[in-house]
């Protein structure tokens, strides 16, 4: 399991985040319009996991419009925005700050993603919502970074994510 803080007060993940150069775990996490979306459905692309507790607190959705901008400018990319938000929070978020360029999915359904991932909060008042963390994958389904954000409250190092593509 993973330590995180949350302004300063340590909690637990279930687990720790995927290795550098495993094979990515598979999930099936809920769209905008309540389909489902797989790892496989983005087969052949980066892709950038943005995980994060919920997008209706500043630094979630700070992360979501800094990688809907950087994902603009990005080849063969995509972008997908995770949190236990339901579908219709995302869609309203995104319509409000008009952002196109990123994914949301919802782990409305089923807790796997955040047991696979290692990323749901074990301990303290986030119990049971995602960490902040980000993965990335290339194009065969193999981990090429991934960061556990240590401190709930901070940004994810965007720089060092993308250069992992």
């Amino acid at each position: 399991m993973a330590t995180v803080t949350l302004k300063g007060t340590p909690f637990e993940t279930v687990g720790n985040l995927p290795e550098k150069g495993s094979k990515a775990p598979d999930f099936s996490l809920t769209k905008g319009d309540l389909s489902e979306a797989t790892l496989a459905d983005f087969k052949g692309k980066k892709i950038i996991l943005n995980i994060y507790p919920s997008v209706d607190t500043g630094t979630c959705a700070q992360s979501t419009r800094t990688f809907n901008a950087k994902a603009s400018e990005l080849e063969n990319t995509v972008v997908l925005c995770i949190s236990k938000d339901l579908p219709f929070a995302q869609a309203r978020f995104c319509g409000a700050e008009g952002l196109e360029d990123v994914v949301m999915l919802s782990q409305l359904r089923d807790d796997a993603f955040g047991k696979n991932y290692g990323v749901s909060f074990t301990t303290g008042p986030l119990k049971g919502l995602l960490s902040r963390a980000v993965v990335v994958i290339d194009e065969e389904g193999t981990v090429t970074y991934t960061e556990q954000v240590a401190e709930t409250v901070d940004e994810p190092d965007y720089e060092a994510a993308l250069k992992a593509l």
